[in-house]
């Protein structure tokens, strides 16, 4: 997975052509063959793009077969393939994969006994396979493939089989060929997930990262940065040139491309063995970039002609390439004058209205007198000249066969048909050449990708002033002065923060403090940094030093996720949920708001059982916690048990008078307060709104009746029915006029309303 360094510059090298067309990207296919067998997965599958057979060795995987969902997810296959008869957990895997909306690949089931192992190696034989040499026999195909192929994988071998079965029947990227032409492999690969989505445990391969990486972070290397990033903006899509030759689809811009991509690697490996060989990748570059990729740039620059194939729109050669191309083309270039002659004897035959003539020649149809129209050449009967065989009219121009020119036919033949036959037939020949030798081309393809890669980490690593963090095999996390990486970046001011997580530091730890305050950006800032230095990158910080973290569970709020990679939850309980099963004493789990949206003493009853059973368990077992909560009561409750691996801590903050200053700065102890009237204030809503808010939540915390603020008092009350009362006495009932009704309607029942 390339990732291109800040400010790359294209360079090119001497006669190196100008490249005007982008490249086509092809839509690729994905074929996926897998096989479950008692807990053990085994798959393999293809890319019709680059034509790459890609493996899995058996693996270890849980009851819901989370491994192979993260590799669909990841591959994205296009094609399925598995066995009718398989287990009940991929059963209920596939059932869960038809289910979903958003991606249905096609599902092929084939018989158990095309995931046979002997039909498998037989199949696999049988392959075609370009890569192999030449000069191997058919006795000798195992073992080579042997080498190629962990055959102690079982599972994988026997998916390869039916994979190379259903490839087979499909002629994936051979439709329009002979059958007796298989489908290719160009190489076989190892399938392993991206860096950026499973960051790798090994010390040994964190150290070779780290190496190149402190090589690059020094100034005094940023010449050799320069010079490599100007290379690597050369290197093109190697699987889909080579992909296109395979399938003699290849353009003049594919030459092109191929030719700046191996100049740039001989460039690389030229300027990589001047540097320190002590640095392993640096060495693996200098050797492995063999004497094929100068090989391959050398005849490219001999035999392709950039700028004639440019001019004609086809593949062109040089001079000097093949003797009798050169011949016919010295014949073509002397037609010119030769025609003139020519037609210059020819309309001594013609009549003397015609002022001029020409001979020209067009490919396939060969040479031909050109006349101009006159004005009495009305009709098609007009066009007839005694001698000449009329053949069409173009442009106001007549065009007829003479003896001369039928003579020419002759002794000429199709020169610019042959000449471009010819040519052809040299650029087959040379991409056979390419073919053969496209092991050093994926070479240069994945040690390229890592060089840029590690890189750019570097290049990130002296703008921003991160430092190189200290990997160990002990479980602790160890950060000084550490900052959130994207974060510090929108900030003008940003307050740097510690971790200190051990068996003897306190693994969990309890992050208190009122919203805003940055208990969430602590949370992610922690990930970040430790993702980041667990693929061999230097960290934002003063100092780190950091375990090797197996797993990284998160459940941020709001549904907010950080792609923190390996182990990233979606839904609440789920989350908790695989954190409590799966976690270990290497495991960093990041918990922000649990139980937040659901019944208060539901979300805090759940939250304190879940961190008494990691805290119950022996300091070695329990992962690394990091909780943000609003739940103090949590504490103050006294609901988790007194135990050296519980750490609180709360972010600092002061009040100004009525305003809450937010400080950011981590400390240990409890936030009394969640200070909800200062952040209600701060976020704009209306003074009279907030200060009822503090009088409600006072009341309820003393346990007094709290008081409708839309009421009357009682000696309000009481006036009011005292005038209802007065106002009926007054009433005279025996007088005539007096309406009883209208005067009930009108002014004592709203005056009555208003009192209820």
């Amino acid at each position: 997975m390339a990732v291109h360094g800040a400010g790359r510059q294209r360079v090119s090298g001497p006669g190196a052509p100008s490249l005007t067309e982008d490249e086509e990207e092809e839509s690729p296919e994905v074929y996926l063959s897998v096989l479950v067998n008692h807990g053990n997965v085994g798959l393999s599958f293809y890319d019709s793009r680059d034509h790459t057979l890609h493996y899995m060795p058996d693996t270890v995987d849980n009851h819901d077969l989370q491994l192979l969902d993260r590799v669909v997810q990841e591959v994205c296959p296009n094609v399925l393939i598995t066995s009718a008869k398989q287990e009940h957990s991929m059963a209920q895997f596939m059932k869960m994969l038809s289910a979903s909306s958003d991606y249905k690949p096609e599902i092929v089931l084939y018989p158990n006994v095309d995931f046979g192992l002997e039909v498998s190696k037989q199949r696999l034989l049988s392959a075609h396979l370009p890569f192999l040499p030449s000069s191997i026999t058919e006795k000798e195909r195992i073992p080579y493939l042997s080498s190629c192929l962990p055959f102690d994988c079982t599972l994988m071998l026997r998916s390869v089989g039916a994979l190379l079965k259903c490839l087979d029947r499909r002629r994936v990227g051979v439709e329009l060929e002979d059958s007796s032409v298989g489908v290719p492999i160009f190489q076989f690969q190892i399938y392993t997930f991206q860096w950026f989505l499973r960051p790798t445990r090994d010390l040994t391969v964190l150290s070779r990262r780290q190496e190149v990486v402190r090589f690059f972070t020094s100034p005094r290397n940023s010449d050799a940065l320069y010079t490599l990033q100007g290379c690597l903006g050369n290197i093109r899509s190697i699987p889909t040139l080579l992909h296109r030759m395979s399938l003699s689809h290849t353009k003049i811009s594919d030459w092109q491309c191929l030719y700046k991509t191996v100049y740039s690697a001989v460039c690389i490996r030229d300027t990589v063995r001047s540097l320190p060989q002590s640095v392993q990748l640096f060495q693996e570059i200098s050797t492995t970039f063999t004497q094929d990729l100068y090989y391959i740039a050398s005849l490219i620059s001999k035999v392709v002609d950039f700028e004639g194939s440019l001019a004609e729109n086809r593949f062109t050669i040089k001079p000097n390439v093949d003797p009798a191309i050169d011949e016919k083309k010295r014949r073509m270039m002397g037609l010119s004058d030769f025609l003139t002659d020519v037609a210059r004897k020819e309309l001594e035959n013609l009549d003397s209205r015609i002022p001029s003539c020409c001979v020209i020649y067009i490919p396939l149809i060969g040479f031909l007198l050109s006349v101009s129209r006159l004005p009495c050449m009305v009709e098609k009967e007009d066009f007839d000249i005694e001698g000449l065989d009329f053949v069409f009219l173009s442009e106001e121009r007549l065009h007829y066969r003479s003896e001369r020119t039928k003579e020419l036919d002759d002794m000429l033949g199709d020169l610019h048909c042959d000449i471009r036959d010819m040519e052809t037939a040299v650029m087959t020949q040379l991409q056979a050449t390419v073919l053969q030798r496209s092991a050093c081309l994926y070479t240069v393809l994945r040690l390229s990708a890592e060089l840029d890669c590690l890189m750019a980490l570097a290049q990130a690593s002296q703008d921003h002033g991160y430092c190189s963090p200290t990997l160990s095999s002990h479980s602790r996390l160890a950060l000084t002065q550490a900052r959130h990486p994207l974060l510090e970046l929108c900030s003008s001011v940003f307050v740097s923060n510690p971790l200190l997580s051990s068996e003897t530091e306190g693994k969990v730890k309890v992050l208190t403090g009122p919203n805003s305050s940055g208990k969430s950006i602590y949370l992610k800032q922690v990930g970040l940094i430790v993702f980041m230095a667990l693929i061999g990158s230097d960290v934002p910080a003063k100092e780190a030093e950091i375990g090797l973290i197996d797993s990284i569970f998160t459940r941020m709020q709001s549904r907010e996720s950080v792609s923190l990679g390996m182990s990233t939850f979606m839904i609440d309980l789920n989350q908790m949920a695989h954190a409590l099963n799966n976690s270990t004493g290497n495991s960093l789990v990041l918990i922000d708001e649990f139980g937040k949206g659901t019944n208060t003493v539901d979300g805090l009853s759940l939250l304190a059982s879940c961190l008494r059973h990691w805290i119950k368990r022996v300091p070695a077992q329990c992962p690394h916690i990091l909780l943000a909560t609003n739940f103090h009561s949590l504490l103050q409750l006294g609901l988790l048990p007194s135990s050296p691996l519980l750490s609180l801590l709360t972010l600092e903050t002061a009040v100004d008078g009525d305003e809450l200053v937010f400080l950011y700065q981590l400390k240990e102890g409890l936030c009394q307060s969640s200070f909800a009237a200062n952040i209600a204030t701060l976020a704009g809503l209306p003074q009279a709104v907030v200060q009822r808010g503090v009088e409600v939540s006072d009341l309820y915390r003393a346990g007094n009746t709290i008081k409708r603020i839309d009421q009357p008092s009682t000696e309000e009350q009481t006036s009011r029915c005292l005038k209802v009362v007065e106002k009926f006495l007054r009433l005279d009932l025996d007088d005539p006029s007096v309406d009883l009704q209208l005067y009930m309607k009108e002014e004592l029942l709203p005056s009555v309303g208003e009192l209820l």
